[in-house]
């Protein structure tokens, strides 16, 4: 049996060491152009351009066709989408699912609402991946990634809320506040939603309180993904507090893939990480 990961593109994984893994794109549509978040795609250029386009911009998820694509020669499917409450990828991710299983009888797909984006993602496929290369069952990994779910987190830091705003991700009144004398916007994914937790001056501030806030809510030295966009210097800022107090915990830093960077925008830091189960 030929065991697959497939995962949207806001996991920021475009390669997936160690297991067959598919990344299927999302979209990103200005008035000038559409831009396909896929390993060809120079991230960096695309948010500058972006960011000097005038008018309206949005995002587009993957279809059923993509998807079915990105089945295609698997036996066993775990296929993890960006929150369904923001994006209509989980929808189409589970429809490609039931025509795949259909046409190929024998075949199972679990289709994983993450209910959060980025490195909360690949928290979750990186266990997934694990009970593959243990030899699990489809029931049993479908089971363990459920139940491993209740205790992954996600945590944001973003300068500017402006894309958020105007694909009413959040509220007009909200993103005011970014980018406002230094003020940051830290928050959370509440049960698939974008939460705003705090308000900040300054990101050292802000740092302090994702670090008290992973801890907060169960962080012990388990698991950690720190994706930005763009700014490293915050990330590698986060991990030496992290690792001063939980040395031995499995922490990693990675950059946001287009899609997380349109939202996340220029500056902006997403924290996935898991508690202490």
């Amino acid at each position: 049996m030929n065991y697959r990961i497939v995962s949207d593109s806001s996991s920021n994984m475009l390669s997936f060491p160690g297991i067959d893994f598919r990344s299927v794109p999302l979209r990103i549509i200005t008035a000038k152009h559409e831009y396909v978040d896929n390993a060809e795609l120079d991230v960096e250029k695309t948010v500058g351009e972006i960011r000097e386009t005038k008018g309206k911009s949005g995002t587009s998820c993957p279809n059923i066709g993509d998807w079915l694509n990105a089945f295609d020669g698997a036996d066993i499917i775990f296929a993890i989408t960006i929150t369904s409450r923001l994006s209509g990828s989980f929808a189409s991710a589970e429809q490609a699912a039931k025509i795949f299983m259909d046409a190929h009888p024998g075949a199972k797909v679990f289709v994983v609402d993450s209910l959060s984006t980025g490195p909360e993602m690949r928290i979750i496929m990186e266990h997934i991946r694990e009970k593959m290369l243990r030899g699990g069952t489809f029931e049993e990994i479908r089971d363990s990634v459920t139940e491993y779910q209740k205790h992954t987190h996600l945590l944001f830091s973003l300068e500017s809320l402006t894309n958020l705003a105007r694909n009413g991700r959040v509220s007009p009144a909200v993103a005011k506040i970014a980018g406002v004398l230094g003020i940051r916007v830290m928050g959370a994914a509440k049960e698939g939603v974008l939460d705003p937790l705090h308000k900040i001056r300054g990101e050292a501030k802000t740092l302090d309180m994702i670090f008290a806030e992973m801890k907060k809510r169960g962080f012990s030295g388990g698991k950690v993904v720190i994706d930005h966009c763009f700014n490293q210097n915050a990330a590698n800022i986060l991990a030496e507090k992290i690792l001063s107090e939980f040395p031995s915990c499995d922490l990693k830093i990675g950059r946001n893939g287009a899609l997380c960077s349109f939202y996340a925008e220029r500056g902006g830091v997403l924290i996935g990480f898991e508690d202490s189960l």
